[in-house]
Parts: C-alpha cells; structure tokens; sequence
C-alpha cells in the first residue's frame, strides 16, 4: 500500500485551530536527535510498544455538507484499537449510538455516516487500495495520531529541527513533501502531523495534547485536533477529548465482533473504494 494518503478529506476529525496556525512552542527546549535512523527508531519503537486498548470521550465536529451549508455535531465516542491494525470508533450522533462508524481489520476498512446531510458508507479492501484521497476519515490516519504508525527504513525521510522540535519530513518517489512530523524533543512524542497535497500546500493538520501512558513506552495523545481545508477554503474540524484510556485485552470472540464493518443498509450512498 502506497503511503501517500495525504490528501484524505478528514471530515470527522479536524483542527479547530486551521491549518495554517503555528504550532505552539513549549518553553522547555533539549538536545534533538543526531540523525533521521534515530528520530524514526523513536517512532517505530512507539509502534511496537502499543498494546490494545479502549477509551470513551467527546467529540466536536464541524463541518460543510455538499450545498456548503455548515453544521455542528457535539457527541460521545467510544475507541477500541488492537495494533497494529484493527481499530474501532463509534459516535452517538443524533441519537443513534452508531450515527458514525470507522474501523478496520486485516482485510478491509470502512466508514459510516448515518446523518441524513451525509448518509454515505465507505469501505474498500486493503489488497485493493492503492490511495487514500477517496474517503472522508481514514483508519490509517487515526492510527497514526493515536501511535501506531507504519515507520519504513528512512530513504525518503529528512530531519531539521525546529526549536524545541524534531521535524520529520517524507518526500514520496517525485521528491514532493507528503508529510511532516514534529516531535517533541523533551520527551520524544508527537505533537503535530501536516499532510500535503499536490500542491504543496498542507491540505490536513493534526495537532496532539496532553498524552497519557497506557504501557511502558507507549503513551496516547488525550486531545486529538485536525483540521482539512477545503478547496473552497472552508474547513472542516473536529475536537476529540478522551476522558479514559485504559489497556484492553480482546479475545477471537470479541474482536471479530468489534472489529467488523456495519452492514450498509439504511445509506443514501453506498461506495465500495
């Protein structure tokens, strides 16, 4: 699978704060890493410490419908994540418990939007997918700001550093940016991901707040902010603020149960990726 998911339209999960704003600068600043192998060791050791979990929190959304008329949705989620690739979210939109559904196993992944403004399911096989631009909030991407991130040997990866930040950035094979990683050099976590598109210009901004450890050396970002600008210039966004996260341990049984898509009846839209 290509890694160029960048351009994704995330529009259940994106900054209040827009694309453009700077990230905030803390005050405590320390030494980053010496080379590119030692700052994506740091992720790829994230990775293999992440155990399954669950959490419950909040969500706001903001976002457009296809006449441009804007809405705004504040509800309850409910996380499960089993690395390093099944996850599972819900969101009690409008009464409906499952009003939004993501998730994804070894085989497939998907996507579902019960409000009537959207009514639209999304899924796609992984043996098939080749891009990630095509549905509104990707597995992959939430993955990632939660930990879990595919880290390959660094041939297209750079490193600078920016005052109290590490900044990884990926260029794919034409040499253009696809994303840029900041990391804290204090404590070596995550605390922002730009994506870019083809015009080199950050089309998603995920910015991560106040992490809790969940094991030895795997800790979990508490406030997720993405924002997905638009090329009407509207911007869709999110705030996701999860009150628990706590380790989990899934038998078969439950994680075929969890980690299973919805059935797609019921959806203005269905769309197989």
């Amino acid at each position: 699978m290509r890694r160029e998911f960048v351009t994704a339209s995330v529009i259940a999960m994106l900054v209040l704060a827009g694309c453009g704003r700077e990230l905030k600068m803390p005050t405590r600043i320390c030494p980053g890493k010496a080379s590119v192998s030692d700052s994506l060791s740091s992720l790829r050791s994230q990775s293999e410490n992440a155990v399954p979990l669950r959490a419950n929190g909040k969500c706001l959304l903001r976002y457009y419908d296809e006449s441009g008329k804007g809405h705004k949705e504040n509800f309850s989620v409910k996380v499960w994540v089993n690395p390093p690739i099944e996850i599972y979210l819900q969101g009690d939109v409008a009464f409906d418990p499952k009003g939004i559904v993501l998730g994804s196993n070894e085989r497939e992944f998907w996507l579902a939007i019960k409000p009537k403004e959207i009514s639209t399911y999304w899924w796609g096989e992984w043996a098939e997918q080749d891009s990630f631009d095509e549905i509104p909030v990707h597995p992959k991407i939430l993955l990632e700001v939660i930990g879990i991130a595919e880290v390959d040997g660094g041939e297209n990866w750079s490193l600078s550093n920016e005052g109290a930040f590490d900044v990884l950035t990926e260029r794919n094979d034409k040499n253009a940016i696809v994303k840029k990683t900041y990391i804290y050099s204090c404590d070596c976590l995550v605390r922002r991901i730009e994506y870019f598109g083809s015009d080199n210009e950050a089309v998603a901004v995920a910015e991560l707040y106040k992490y809790k450890e969940v094991s030895r050396g795997f800790s979990v970002p508490t406030v997720i902010k993405i924002v997905k600008r638009a090329e009407d210039k509207k911007e869709d966004s999110v705030r996701i603020t999860l009150d628990s996260v706590e380790r989990a341990n899934f038998t078969e049984e439950a994680r075929s149960r969890i980690f299973a898509p919805p059935e797609p009846g019921g959806f203005k839209r269905v769309e197989k990726l």
